[in-house]
């Protein structure tokens, strides 16, 4: 890669970065581009002749995040429902918050609407894939119905509800959710105990 566009992907990370970062932290109306420039060390003009509106810095900047987070969520094994929640609350733990954020404003803002509905579509890939076992032997409705209960018992509101409503410890939190999916590795789990 030549020095040049070396400096130009450097540039767009710490722009993506910080927007996210922005994004992240503060209700959408309150991010100010002129901001984002600053402290990512271009020009409000460079920013503007990249992304054209703060709609498209913001998809581009969760699209940024979105592939890290998938990056992450994807070490989760197959073949452990115990180790793919406790990836599952690894990521919710640092970005459960920053998502919420986002949820909160989907109603009124088309842009952030249109990257949760990406997201709740990625959740459901995810927890088809990661938990395949537990409906392992189910088909036609009855799968759909298993898939349906691990995607809602797996959802960042449950974790806000474990986690922060009802303020449980991380492992029990964890516990509870594996309850949910897979009753018989949370009794294995308290048998072991």
């Amino acid at each position: 890669m030549s020095a040049r566009a070396q400096a130009a992907a450097e540039t767009a990370e710490r722009v993506l970065a910080t927007a996210w970062k922005h994004f992240a932290s503060r209700p959408y109306e309150r991010v100010r581009l002129r901001e984002i420039a600053d402290e990512a060390g271009v020009s409000a003009q460079t920013l503007h002749n990249r992304f054209h509106s703060k709609e498209e810095l913001f998809t581009a900047a969760f699209m940024h995040w979105g592939l890290n987070e998938i990056s992450e969520r994807e070490a989760a094994p197959v073949d452990d429902a115990r180790e793919a929640i406790r990836v599952l609350f690894d990521r919710y733990e640092t970005q459960g918050d920053a998502v919420l954020r986002q949820l909160s404003q989907e109603e009124t803002i088309p842009a952030v609407r249109q990257m949760t509905d990406a997201g709740r579509a990625y959740h459901r890939h995810w927890a088809r894939h990661t938990f395949a076992p537990l409906a392992a032997g189910l088909s036609g409705a009855a799968r759909e119905r298993r898939l349906t209960a691990i995607v809602t018992a797996t959802d960042l509101l449950v974790w806000k509800l474990l986690r922060r409503d009802a303020r449980l410890a991380r492992a029990q939190a964890e516990r509870v959710m594996l309850e949910m999916i897979d009753p018989p590795a949370a009794g294995a789990r308290r048998t072991a105990r």
